[in-house]
């Protein structure tokens, strides 16, 4: 079923979309190799049957994990009961632009008023340890994004991030977080996040009862900058992780903002760095809307189908131990564009798809930006 703008609507029955979930949930899956397996072997049911033979295809000597039935009902009624419920990509309440982002998630857990997230969005990020001028420039930014119809969106996190939220709850905010429903950090957020929740929505690709490790966090930043038309960045020390959202809106094709700041004050390094390569310098409101307005009206991309088809199921092409022992060598520790595989290999994109689909669930390749592949 082809959705608004082109995009292609997944319509689950409750069933599919707990077998959506169980296959998410089952070792070595992300989201990439989620959608290969969805896409080429017609469903998650049919994927899920298949991913014995292909880990131990892959290399992997033992059995791999396939999330049982039992634990999928399970985060599902916790969910429930935390006031969150599951969406898939084309699905009210799944942030359209996010659906076409590489690696973006499948399944999403939203809590709120999920009629905001089909609005158009703008993300302002920045330094936990903001300075008052700062707060101040973020508050009038976001207040006046949000009169002109732009949801604010950011991560829950202190500083900058809270003062966004802040600013915009009358006009519906989204917090994008890195723990699960259950566990939204920090704590003293936590009164914030149910304020948000009566105009806007938050957000989360992890199960409810999940505690946010450090690694989560940059996960959370690409769906930020994803949901997004365009990142707003106030505050950024040389480090900070407000930085790596700017690296993933640029992945994502992006537009990148920052409000300068002074040379002195190492907060500003990371913004001040960004306006060097090329980010639009951002005193107001009106420097974003220039440059997004163009876009706003636009409907998002099309994107590859993602859904459950009535027909039979599909099996991949195949491919023999030399075709994958070819592709085995041609990777290496450092990433390599798929296209180059191809190049090299001569193999079709279906024989090196599967192959690295085995790999993966085998646990011996990691995916990069950019269609990118490495050995682990």
């Amino acid at each position: 079923m082809t959705g608004k703008g082109g995009r292609h609507a997944a319509v689950l029955t409750d069933r599919q979309k707990l077998e959506w979930l169980r296959l998410l949930r089952s070792e070595n899956v992300g989201p990439a190799t989620f959608r290969l397996l969805i896409n080429r072997f017609g469903g998650a049911r049919e994927a899920l049957e298949a991913l014995p033979e292909l880990s131990a295809r892959g290399g992997l000597k033992r059995s791999i994990r396939i999330c049982p039935l039992h634990d999928a009902e399970r985060e599902l009624a916790m969910a429930s009961r935390l006031g969150a419920r599951l969406v898939t990509a084309g699905e009210a309440g799944y942030p359209p632009r996010l659906a076409g982002v590489e690696g973006g998630p499948p399944l999403l857990y939203a809590s709120g008023n999920l009629a905001v997230t089909g609005r158009p969005m703008v993300a302002i990020v920045g330094s936990r340890n903001c300075s008052a001028l700062g707060r101040r420039l973020v508050t009038m930014l976001a207040n006046d994004l949000a009169a002109e119809g732009i949801v604010v969106v950011s991560g829950l996190a202190r500083g900058i991030d809270t003062a966004a939220h802040q600013a915009s709850l009358a006009g519906g905010t989204i917090a994008i977080v890195a723990g699960g429903h259950g566990h939204l950090y920090p704590a003293e957020n936590v009164p914030l996040a149910e304020e948000i929740k009566t105009s806007g929505a938050i957000l989360s690709e992890m199960p409810p009862d999940w505690v946010a490790r450090a690694k989560d966090f940059p996960r959370r930043n690409r769906i930020i900058s994803g949901v997004s038309y365009g990142v707003v960045v106030v505050e950024a020390a040389a480090r900070s992780g407000s930085l790596i959202t700017a690296r993933c809106a640029l992945e994502q094709g992006r537009e990148v903002f920052a409000v300068p700041g002074s040379p002195l004050d190492p907060r500003a390094d990371g913004t001040n760095r960004l306006i060097r390569q090329g980010a639009t310098l951002t005193r107001k409101a009106d420097d974003v809307l220039e440059v997004l307005r163009p876009m706003l009206g636009m409907p998002p991309p099309p994107v590859a189908p993602l859904s459950e088809p009535d027909t039979g199921s599909r099996r991949p092409e195949d491919i023999d131990e030399s075709d994958r022992r070819q592709i085995i060598d041609a990777l290496g520790p450092s990433p390599v564009a798929i296209d180059d595989i191809l190049r090299l290999t001569g193999l079709s994109a279906g024989q090196v798809m599967l192959a690295l689909i085995e790999l993966e669930l085998a646990g011996r390749i990691e995916r990069h930006a950019g269609q990118r592949v490495s050995l682990i």
